[in-house]
């Protein structure tokens, strides 16, 4: 955590330094703040209309968590059950990666037209953006278990059961939380985007009546927080992989 902060200052620096050179271009060729503000105005409107702002960022991030935490919890159990349940892998794995290719953007109306505007269909995007990291890293990382350890627990009679629970689970965790940490990401952007189909409040919702007025500054307010809340979201995972990986830690010093 120390390194992270000590070279923390050095993406902020770079961060600034473009806002400078955003902010000196925007002034010097006199370009109108409907078709790009400068920074400084883009921090003066996110400032004074917090106020507004704050009810469509608490609903983003309470379907973006909620979302988050469904998905994770569906890649973590079809991962399991792949891994696990004999001839499942062959079976299902093609249809997850067909899954992925069918663009969100596309199938958001779809969901709409089946199940109307209500909560249902916006949790059902985050999901299907935040589970396929999940499962595809753990998968990765069940096999990741040491060959020879298996085949020792084998020889003293441990159960499939049970090698998944005292090897293959402990060894995979790293790889679940490289999921979740792309999968926190992923979160933000698809409780935005399922806040497109209808939604009365959210980010999503921000952005687009700011877009239709020609409100430039706003959209940009609202394209900062999104990026700060997937930092934000990615940090936390990542804390919770420092504090509950251990022995990760001490395999590095």
């Amino acid at each position: 955590m120390k390194v992270l902060v000590k070279k923390g200052w050095r993406p902020l620096g770079v961060l600034l330094l473009l806002l400078c050179i955003w902010e000196v271009y925007v002034k010097l060729a006199n370009i109108q703040g409907w078709l790009l503000p400068a920074p400084s105005s883009i921090a003066k409107e996110g400032v004074s209309g917090y106020a507004e702002l704050a009810p469509h960022i608490q609903s983003t991030v309470g379907l973006a968590i909620g979302g988050f935490l469904i998905g994770c919890a569906v890649g973590i159990l079809v991962a399991i059950l792949l891994h696990l349940v004999p001839g499942f892998h062959e079976s299902v794995y093609p249809l997850l990666i067909l899954s992925q290719n069918v663009p969100i953007i596309v199938l958001a109306p779809l969901l709409v037209i089946w199940l109307g505007f209500g909560l249902l269909p916006k949790v059902i995007v985050i999901t299907l953006v935040c589970f396929f990291p999940v499962a595809v890293a753990a998968m990765d990382g069940f096999r990741s278990a040491p060959a020879e350890m298996k085949r020792y627990m084998l020889m003293v009679g441990a159960s499939k059961m049970q090698i998944f629970t005292k090897l293959e689970w402990p060894y995979a965790l790293s790889s679940v939380f490289s999921g979740l940490k792309i999968s926190a990401t992923y979160s933000i952007m698809g409780a935005v985007i399922s806040e497109w189909l209808g939604a009365k409040k959210g980010l999503g919702v921000y952005m687009t009546l700011a877009s239709s007025s020609f409100r430039t500054d706003r959209v940009f307010v609202a394209i900062f927080i999104i990026m700060f809340l997937s930092l934000l979201f990615f940090g936390v995972i990542t804390l919770m992989e420092n504090r509950l990986i251990k022995w990760r830690k001490r395999k590095v010093l």
